[in-house]
């Protein structure tokens, strides 16, 4: 069995063909081409095949090992594959390119697209089984090595992960309006649904019969019509379904100009503020209606517009001045609360001690006046006895004087 007759290159082709949109009577796949290769030379090096015709480089992968791809070409004219050679040689010393074309028979055909059915439901795609088969050691193309290599396959895709196995399962949705109690809304039905097909490495049937579980009522009745109108739809395709028909349609400019209309709220926080900003721009960029790239730039001139209440903290941080080289949503965000639990920490610092104001109660008992003005009657009283008893003994005291006097006085005339 010729290389280019190879079952598994032929599904891998088959499968390419079918996302191109490419006929694989017209379709050519090229094997051990260097990765810095350019496109018009490989073109050049194709044509030199007359029955080509014609040719055009339509994809490229990577290939088995890392200084290799795998190149689709498309044909203008119809391949013939008994006239095309099982290599090609882009020039002399260099290593030869293996060349791939549609077979003409009907088996092998039938078996690559089974193979290929297969493994598009367990997420595997051909490069994978080629890695399987270089790495079994064999060189040929034999039967034996073929169905070794599928079985290393199956072995691992029929072993539960972890992940798998302890998966959170999602809310379930119905479309119903007003949500009812238990179920989620649209919007984080879809947030957390997309999350779990894009970092989810189960199979595309796994990812679908998760998101079929969580649903009822019309939301079921869409996803089924979707699966009876294509069978081979994709987990983000019945989300897309889902969006279309539950949500409100808004292209990506008529969520640019709501995000540029968003302003801060009367008493909510500025990292609040930011991860509302940031929540409206990531539907901008899915939607087209801004280039990724452009994230950061885009997000720190509406801080800075929308922060009516945060001027200081925003010249605190210096963001005008950095619009040219703006941070990350994490960055900004770690800064926005550096700066908030320091300045709370300031105040905390800073707090004086309330002066302590004494109430006098005006209103006194009668009880307290009365026993008050009898102190001060008893009081008066005490001085009023003493001034008494001090006057008397100064009286006294000036008549013995006297009578002392009068009697000198007596005993002197008697002598003289």
């Amino acid at each position: 069995m010729a290389f280019a007759q190879d079952p598994i290159l032929l599904a891998e082709l088959s499968k390419w063909c079918k996302e191109k949109n490419i006929e694989e009577n017209h379709g050519l796949l090229l094997i051990g081409v260097p990765a810095q290769t350019d496109v018009m030379f490989i073109e050049e090096t194709v044509q030199t095949v007359k029955s080509f015709g014609r040719v055009r480089v339509r994809d490229s992968r990577s290939g088995p090992s890392s200084s290799t791809i795998l190149v689709l070409c498309e044909c203008r004219e119809v391949i013939d594959p008994t006239r095309i050679p099982p290599e090609l040689l882009p020039a002399p010393g260099e290593e030869t390119w293996k060349v791939v074309v549609a077979s003409a028979e009907g088996p092998v055909s039938e078996f690559s697209q089974k193979l290929s059915t297969f493994l598009s439901e367990e997420g595997k795609s051909m490069s994978d089984l080629q890695a399987l088969f270089t790495q079994s050691g064999s060189t040929t193309s034999s039967p034996e090595s073929i169905i070794r290599a599928v079985g290393e396959l199956l072995e691992k895709t029929s072993k539960p992960s972890t992940d798998a196995s302890a998966y959170c399962r999602l809310r379930t949705f119905s479309g119903t309006v007003p949500t009812p109690t238990g179920e989620e809304s649209l919007e984080n039905f879809i947030e957390q649904a997309r999350l779990m097909t894009v970092e989810c490495e189960c199979s595309e049937r796994e990812k679908r019969r998760r998101i079929m579980e969580c649903l009822k009522g019309p939301a079921l009745d869409i996803v089924k019509a979707v699966r009876f109108s294509s069978p081979d739809a994709s987990a983000l395709q019945y989300l897309d379904a889902l969006e279309n028909t539950f949500g409100t349609f808004e292209s990506g400019e008529d969520l640019y100009f709501a995000f540029r209309l968003l302003r801060q709220s009367p008493g909510e926080a500025l990292p609040d503020f930011l991860r509302r900003l940031e929540k409206s721009l990531t539907k901008v960029v899915q939607r087209g209606g801004l280039a990724p790239q452009l994230m950061d730039r885009v997000r720190i001139e509406q801080l800075i517009r929308g922060a009516v209440e945060a001027d200081l903290m925003l010249l605190q941080l210096r963001l005008r001045e950095r619009k040219e080289q703006p941070p990350n949503f994490f960055a900004l965000l770690n800064e926005i609360k550096e700066a908030e639990e320091n300045e709370a920490t300031r105040h905390k610092i800073k707090t004086s001690v309330k002066p302590i104001h004494l109430k006098t109660d005006d209103r006194l008992s009668s009880s307290v006046v009365k026993q008050l003005r009898e102190e001060i009657q008893e009081l008066r009283s005490r001085l009023e006895g003493d001034s008494e008893k001090n006057t008397v003994a100064s009286w006294s005291l000036e008549t013995n004087k006297l009578r002392k006097g009068r009697k000198l006085r007596k005993s002197r005339r008697c002598n003289c």
